[in-house]
């Protein structure tokens, strides 16, 4: 074998050999256990990032871990390839986004074939493709059908210059994040998918998902938001229907002082009409972002509209404000409001001198000062009669009884979800498949008329979607009753490709149908990878996806996924200066020269290229605006796939974040290196084959044991995922087989040993560790090799040393028969003549022995 490593030439022959054999191509084995491994796909953007190449590692050292294992392991890879990214790109360089796309997924593809990914390519697709979304339009129609997919006005962040819709993200400082135009609020007809159905086996199925982290769940939980409560109606002068209101509070609903409405609420738009005050309030209103968050955070502002609402209850007359804090998408667009019990109302009512009410109080019989902030705890009624003297919790029966008993209210149970609106107003989507009719209304494309394919030979030269102006793509005829009508030009939300991707590597080449019955071989995945950011909207809308496919009877499984893996970010230190503008400029590590302290600290940081100082901003998520990150594809040329596997696996734990180091780098670059010497150095040794281990003498014994605790070890850190101490564990043995001499029991340790690394290193760098086994004589596929176990007669001792302390300090070793007794332990420590030395003819106090390990005597 070459005595050199050459990464290079080691990858290209290995990655050869697995495209000729197609390795990773599989097929459904009912005889056999099936392990689905995905991770996350990837937005075509045309470059990696080392947060991709992090992920897809862990996937794939997953993925062939349980290959080895001898499982039937699908790892398929393909392309989230519809959003507004390409759009940008496409107005920017004048090129349609097809083009742009498909010529980025090939790139990408390069590049992923390059870190040695095991994917099974022959179930690529990209979600842009018709073949696919074709069956995500066919699933909306039946959706449609059920009631779970309809059509309603929503208020949206519209921006005027794009001409599209905005997420709250993309609405910064009230501005739209590209044109930098006054976002405004609107009310458009938008598409929904009625995933509240879902709400309650969303949340209970939650407790199903065993192999989730707890962190994930609880996000979905709380983002699910089930709140048990009363709704109630209160009458509005002059006014036919009441306002209703939703609390959890009902204990504090006779503390009410004023009840507040949201700016879009009908009460507030025809006040509007005749108060200029009032359509003042609207009018600013409506150029502030939508999400609950930015309103929670926001000045509290309001405005009053001259109504006064009656209490259910007391009768008593309370003012009507409209609120910005109140949005009309979250409940019924009104809240009562108690001061004295309420934060956020509290606030509000300091602002417009507002009567504040205390009426409960702590239980323990205690004063509570309301004059500086409200108090929200629960605790016992006071001025609430009929209700005084009761606690929080028994207030909540008895008041929604009440209400009930008067006909204006109840318990009811609430939900934070709400359905989720899928319509986009871009042209980079996949059509959504209705056609608007002025006689039949929303129809559903029948299914012979589908897909309904989105032109893609389009250059997009203007903001907004240009299919509202292609007649040829809107005009078209009702499939009920003839006549012209209009196709819909609104396209389907991105998170719609990715909510199914899943189950449709199950059966990517089904043309007759969504899924087939391999998607009931493969599924549930049983291993998802990917950031902890995708907790809530994408993980949330697969799950319920996944279960309308079971409705439809696609899939038997209830959840998409059994296992999930959310990876920590890859860091980096930042740098930075400012000019003389004032505008802060960022610097990439790798052109700066820092000199650090002995403690690690940066104690100066100058620019390579003039030495001009810079400032070391801390450590942060690699990323093109702190221009701190790595490309992956330099280092890869540089050092070679491997390299770049085993450094991400080693440095963290995957659930936590990664600190880059280049001199972590350099350090797997050299054991890599380390290990292809071993080899190059005992060629003879490994041409004997595996040898006889039963006459090894005791230094031989000693240094198989070794190999067999590390390997021990490094199988339960696999289980568990810390491949950061696999690695430490393969190095571990790796020194170990160095100090190996050249004698034939040597060499059958050596033999073994060796053989166990490279099985434990295979999942992390799989070039390495293919070429070696190979080369080496263990066999032609290390992947179909088994997985090493530990042999427990190895780790048998005939004796053990054990540590000696007085009074916790270090005075002797001592060596005893591995199965001694205490008795015969602690007189061999009594014994030792350095432990007598120190006894000094003192009172033995008690000895306090660590099996294994030590023994303290205490005088």
């Amino acid at each position: 074998m070459e005595e050199r490593y050459i990464p290079e030439q080691v990858e290209a022959q290995a990655q050869a050999h697995w495209a000729e054999a197609a390795v990773f191509r599989v097929t459904e084995d009912p005889g056999r256990e099936k392990f689905y491994c995905l991770s996350m796909f990837p937005y075509p953007s045309g470059r990696l990032h080392m947060g991709h190449v992090r992920n897809y590692t862990i996937g794939d050292v997953i993925a062939r871990y349980r290959r080895m294992q001898g499982k039937n392991v699908l790892q398929p890879m393909g392309w989230d390839a519809f959003g507004l990214p390409a759009e940008n790109a496409a107005f920017k360089n004048r090129v349609p986004p097809a083009r742009w796309t498909y010529e980025n997924i090939d790139d990408m593809r390069r590049q992923l074939e390059r870190l040695g990914f095991g994917y099974d390519w022959s179930r690529e697709f990209a979600t842009c493709s018709p073949d696919y979304y074709r069956w995500e339009q066919w699933l909306f129609t039946r959706l449609m059908r059920k009631g779970l997919a309809y059509k309603s006005m929503a208020e949206v962040n519209w921006d005027p210059v794009d001409q599209t819709v905005l997420a709250n993200e993309q609405v910064i400082d009230g501005r739209g994040w590209r044109s930098g135009a006054p976002v405004e609020r609107r009310e458009i007809p938008q598409w929904f998918l009625r995933i509240t159905a879902y709400a309650d086996e969303l949340l209970s199925d939650l407790e199903r998902l065993e192999g989730w982290p707890e962190a994930v769940k609880t996000m979905q939980h709380n983002w699910i938001g089930r709140s048990e409560g009363v709704e109630m109606a209160f009458a509005v002068e002059g006014e036919a229907e009441p306002l209703r209101v939703f609390t959890t509070r009902p204990d504090t609903l006779m503390g009410v002082t004023y009840v507040a409405v949201a700016a879009e609420h009908p009460l507030t738009l025809r006040a509007a009409e005749t108060d200029t005050r009032i359509s003042d309030f609207v009018a600013e209103f409506r150029h502030t972002a939508t999400s609950e968050a930015v309103v929670e955070t926001m000045e509290k502002k309001g405005v009053p509209l001259g109504l006064h609402a009656t209490h259910p209850v007391t009768g008593e007359r309370v003012s009507v404000w409209a609120a910005n804090f109140v949005l009309m998408g979250y409940g019924t667009g009104a809240v009562m409001a108690v001061p004295a019990h309420d934060q956020r109302d509290y606030e509000f009512a300091q602002e417009y001198g507002l009567p504040i009410r205390q009426v409960v109080h702590p239980a323990d019989g205690g004063a509570q000062d309301v004059s500086e902030r409200a108090f929200e705890d629960k605790g016992v009624l006071r001025d609430s009669a009929p209700f005084d003297g009761l606690t929080s919790g028994q207030a909540f029966d008895a008041i929604a009884e009440h209400l009930n008993e008067l006909g204006k209210g109840g318990k009811t149970v609430n939900f934070r979800l709400r359905d989720w609106g899928v319509s986009r107003q871009r042209y980079w989507g996949a059509p959504i498949p209705v056609i608007n009719c002025a006689r039949c209304g929303s129809v559903p494309v029948p299914d012979d008329q589908l897909p309904v394919i989105l032109p893609e030979d389009v250059t997009l030269t203007e903001p907004g979607s240009p299919l509202k102006t292609m007649a040829e793509f809107i005009e078209t005829t009702c499939p009920e009753c003839g006549e012209p009508a209009e196709r819909e030009t609104d396209t389907f939300d991105t998170f719609m490709e990715s909510s199914w991707y899943h189950a449709r590597y199950a059966s990517p080449d089904q043309d007759t149908a969504m899924l087939d019955a391999r998607a009931n071989y493969w599924l549930p995945v049983d291993h998802y990878v990917g950031g902890i950011e995708h907790a809530v909207m994408h993980l949330l809308y697969a799950r319920f996806y996944h279960k309308a496919m079971r409705d439809e009877g696609l899939v038997d499984s209830s959840e998409p996924f059994t296992r999930l893996l959310t990876q920590g970010m890859v860091v980096a230190e930042t740098y930075c200066r400012d000019d003389a503008a004032g505008n802060r400029l960022w610097f990439n590590p790798a052109d700066v020269d820092v000199v650090m302290d002995d403690r690690g600290h940066v104690v100066r940081a100058t620019l390579k290229a003039d030495g001009q100082p810079v400032i070391a901003a801390g450590i942060e998520k690699m990323s093109k605006s702190k221009n701190n990150g790595v490309d992956p594809q330099v280092l890869i040329d540089r050092y070679g796939a491997d390299t770049v596997r085993l450094y991400t696996m080693f440095t963290a734990p995957p659930d936590q974040s990664l600190e880059w180091s280049d001199e972590g780098v350099e350090g797997a670059y050299r054991f890599l290196r380390r290990l292809w010497a071993l080899a190059a150095a005992r060629t003879a040794a490994f041409a004997a084959g595996a040898g006889d281990l039963s006459g090894l003498n005791g230094a031989q014994q000693a240094a198989r044991r070794d190999i067999h605790g590390a390997l021990k070890k490094a199988l339960f850190d696999y289980q568990r995922q810390q491949y950061n101490t696999v690695v430490s564990a393969c190095m571990t043995m790796v020194n170990t087989l160095y100090k190996l001499g050249d004698s034939v029991a040597d060499r059958a340790v050596l033999f073994e040993g060796y053989g166990i690394v490279l099985r434990l290193l295979a999942p992390i760098a799989p070039h390495v560790t293919h070429h070696l086994w190979h080369t080496l004589g263990f066999g032609a596929e290390i992947l179909d090799a088994g997985w090493p176990e530990a042999d427990e007669t190895a780790l048998q001792q005939d004796s053990i040393e054990l540590v000696v302390q007085v009074n916790g300090k270090l005075r002797a070793r001592i060596t005893v028969a591995a199965d001694a007794s205490r008795d015969d332990i602690e007189a061999g420590a009594l014994g030792n003549e350095n432990v007598i030395r120190f006894l000094e003819g003192r009172a033995v106090r008690k000895v306090i022995l660590v099996p294994g390990k030590l023994v303290n005597i205490v005088v």
